[in-house]
């Protein structure tokens, strides 16, 4: 099988930025949060669990890197019989990466880089992890842990991935409350699970928010061509009437990213520079030139096949 060059650097340039991401992640992981003893959510928290156990239980700490990579390893050998071999392949990468890059950061940090201020560490660490699993995601990476659990619970239940993450999440970084007997950590790890979920969606979003244009312009011809040329971007001609004039009426429907839109207003006003504009930012547009759907669909069943009684065979239902 031939694979053509812009899907190779396409490729190349997803698992770059999954790599950068599970970078930005680590490091505020292990850099701010793991040294000032707070739990957050996925298999990091249960890795920092893990470690601060051990290490009362047993006089060394067992790797965060280690716990997160067994476990993944054990969730993924279920998901390959739940989820199915696709999603475990998609997902493999990320988990090894993330206990990677954990593995090598954690033993170079021995306090947080802001001494004295845990807060702040809390507040820099959780901005961190959001940003990194927010570029993972964006490129089609996923870091593992409760993805995976998340990813197994939707397949065979009316729950949404979103609220099983959220619920895992929040039993892991209750439960470190048995551990420290303190609330601040908890409160803690709450922080960051908010701080991070908010920098993922803001990361996300940004990516795929796109600008929709409404024009009114009796050059829109003019328009439509150059849009077309210039900004390589389609248009839509719709037919309206205008009710106080009675007349008709064309009227563009461009869609195009956010950081075009200022070319996009440029090429309508050197043409018509009273044309009437109306601008809406949208969030997910899907097609051609913009985001895939990346949604698994079933296959649509076949429609069963009846007797035809006065022919004596097989018709269609």
């Amino acid at each position: 099988m031939k694979i053509s060059g812009e899907k190779l650097w396409r490729s190349t340039r997803d698992y770059f930025f999954i790599t950068l991401g599970i970078f930005i992640y680590a490091f505020g992981f292990s850099a701010f949060i793991f040294q000032e003893k707070v739990v957050i959510g996925g298999l990091a928290g249960l890795g920092t669990i893990v470690y601060f156990l051990s290490d009362n239980w047993f006089g060394f700490g067992i790797p965060v890197a280690i716990t997160t990579l067994v476990c993944n390893l054990i969730l993924l050998a279920f998901a390959f019989k739940i989820v199915g071999k696709q999603f475990v392949l998609g997902t493999i990468f990320g988990a090894v990466m993330v206990s990677l890059f954990i593995g090598l950061l954690t033993p170079m940090f021995h306090e947080p880089l802001v001494v004295g201020q845990p807060f702040m560490n809390v507040i820099i660490g959780g901005m961190m992890c959001g940003i990194g699993v927010g570029i993972s995601f964006t490129h089609n990476g996923s870091t593992g842990g409760t993805d995976i659990v998340a990813a197994m619970v939707s397949k065979h239940s009316n729950v949404s991935v979103g609220r099983t993450m959220l619920y895992t999440d929040m039993v892991i970084i209750s439960s470190s409350y048995l551990i420290f007997h303190n609330v601040d950590t908890v409160v803690y790890g709450f922080i960051v699970l908010a701080i991070a979920s908010f920098m993922a969606d803001m990361v996300i979003n940004t990516n795929r928010q796109a600008v929709q244009f409404i024009i009114f312009s009796p050059m829109w011809d003019e328009i439509a061509t150059a849009i077309n040329n210039e900004a390589k971007r389609g248009c839509t001609v719709l037919s309206g009437t205008g009710w106080y004039s009675k007349h008709e009426v064309k009227i563009l429907l461009v869609m195009c990213r956010k950081i075009e839109s200022v070319n996009i207003f440029r090429i309508i006003k050197s043409i018509d520079e009273h044309a009437f504009i109306s601008q809406a930012n949208v969030n997910g547009v899907y097609g051609q030139g913009f985001d895939s759907i990346k949604l698994k669909v079933e296959p649509k069943h076949k429609a069963p096949k009846v007797i035809d009684t006065m022919k004596g065979t097989d018709a269609p239902a």
